[in-house]
């Protein structure tokens, strides 16, 4: 996966960072100072939840405060994707947020609205608990002079969010030079919805991790 979104072009340098959970109070995530076309399996840390290592020979990215509070907010999280997709990057560098997909099955894949996160100094509490409550709701999140944040079920489930939310970036970037995206009607949002429940998506669909 790390190879992957530098492939994509999503990371560069070493920006970046994915966790996923392992055994119960542990979490896998990639370690700091490292490219992620670089990384291999045995790079892979072990740690718990406040961040301790408990097996790997690299440090934790200093991000993993991100990661935590997704964890905390949302018990039925099983990985976490940031990264940098220049276009999603783009808006949330601008501090502009992503209006609701205008394509019936991004609704249904990413539900009604893409958070922004309001900007807040890296490892501060208040970044953490901005961030904590816009998960409640939301599986993908635009940071606020910062990047892009996609969780899921498992991996791929996560890394297909962030490609979405990078697709729909690019889409509504063309849109607005032709004149604005025409919004889904609301009437038709509802049963959207309902869909995205039946797929076990969003809130009233997401189940707890067993």
């Amino acid at each position: 996966m790390a190879r992957a979104l530098h492939e994509r072009g999503w990371v560069a340098n070493h920006d970046g960072n994915i966790s996923a959970r392992g055994e119960p109070g542990e979490f896998l995530a990639t370690p700091t100072a490292t490219s992620k076309r670089l990384i291999k399996g045995e790079d892979i840390l072990i740690v718990d939840l406040a961040g301790k290592v408990r097996a790997g020979r690299h440090k934790l990215f200093g991000e993993w405060h991100l990661h935590k509070a997704v964890y905390q907010a949302r018990p039925d999280c099983r990985a976490v994707l940031h990264a940098h997709p220049p276009t999603a990057c783009g808006y949330a560098v601008a501090h502009k947020a992503l209006p609701r997909p205008a394509i019936a099955e991004m609704v249904v894949s990413l539900g009604p609205d893409i958070p922004l996160v309001p900007f807040a100094l890296p490892k501060s509490d208040k970044q953490d608990e901005l961030l904590r409550k816009a998960m409640e709701t939301a599986d993908v999140v635009l940071l606020a002079g910062h990047g892009v944040l996609a969780v899921g079920d498992d991996l791929e489930q996560a890394y297909l969010r962030l490609e979405l939310v990078e697709h729909w970036a690019r889409i509504h970037l063309v849109a607005t030079q032709l004149g604005g995206a025409v919004a889904i009607p609301e009437g038709d949002l509802p049963r959207l919805l309902d869909a995205r429940t039946a797929a076990g998506f969003g809130p009233a669909g997401r189940r707890p991790i067993k």
